[in-house]
């Protein structure tokens, strides 16, 4: 069973899930390893939803249930980052502080300008078309920008879960501009990209980032790829992992990574 790496928990403010919960279903779906990262977006006001994870509290709490499940499954400490450049400095003085206390760290761009795209403000204020190229855009600058403080870009087209006619509208080629250059500032850092498996839930048809985007990534020499259910309650764990092997296998991978220290492992698919 592929091992799941982007999974939430009663620390990110959009979920109630117990760690403990989490932590069982990945047993029983007979993973022998899973990360856990919960969201961290900082200086987020503007959303209902309050996204600010008190880290010393959970690492405390993470560490205690690695000890506690060691002989069962291997627990790996992670946290998904919300990336704005305003906030280059925070986010590089958490890394110095806090860097080495996590196995891994996602780096993931979620707003745009102050406003969150799961709203349906954001597509009455930009329109569908523009509001996705507005992602791509500042989602490249974010990642040119603060590519040093994660290990994996996380979902990179997310937003097509949210907009008003999902991927119906949305090829890459549309937006190939942004997400190439992307993607080679990803390649050149040696950093990540992720297959979230989080799009099959929300009937895409595909994991995000899309299949094609993941092609290109491996067209262009990328090879660490990890892989997420981006689950927030357990039914979700793990979720189309075999759909997501086949498009992988399909795209040219091989492997996929699990990050240890902020160093990544490599597993066969």
């Amino acid at each position: 069973m592929i091992y799941d790496c982007h999974l939430h928990t009663e620390f990110s403010g959009d979920s109630d899930t117990p760690v403990r919960r989490q932590i069982e279903r990945a047993i029983r779906l007979g993973m022998m390893e899973m990360c856990i990262t919960d969201h961290h977006d900082y200086d987020t006001s503007f959303c209902d939803t309050n996204f600010n994870l008190d880290i010393p509290s959970y690492l405390t709490v993470l560490q205690s249930l690695r000890n506690e499940y060691k002989e069962r499954i291997r627990i790996n400490i992670g946290v998904e980052l919300g990336l704005q450049n305003h906030l280059k400095r925070y986010l590089h003085n958490l890394e110095k502080e806090y860097g080495s206390c996590f196995d891994f760290i996602i780096g993931s761009s979620h707003f745009v300008m102050g406003m969150d795209p799961y709203d349906s403000d954001y597509w009455e204020t930009y329109g569908e078309e523009d509001g996705l190229e507005q992602f791509f855009k500042v989602s490249l600058s974010r990642v040119r920008n603060l590519y040093d403080t994660f290990d994996s870009f996380g979902h990179l087209d997310y937003i097509v879960r949210y907009a008003p006619h999902q991927n119906s509208c949305y090829t890459y080629q549309r937006y190939e501009q942004w997400i190439e250059p992307l993607l080679m500032e990803l390649i050149r850092h040696g950093k990540g990209l992720e297959c979230n498996t989080g799009g099959f839930k929300y009937g895409l048809g595909q994991p995000n980032p899309c299949s094609r985007i993941l092609k290109r990534y491996r067209e262009l020499g990328g090879e660490i790829i990890t892989i997420g259910s981006d689950a927030h309650s357990p039914e979700f764990l793990g979720n189309a992992f075999e759909e997501c092997r086949r498009i992988l296998l399909e795209c040219g991978f091989r492997h996929y990574a699990v990050y240890h220290e902020r160093v990544p492992e490599f597993h066969l698919l």
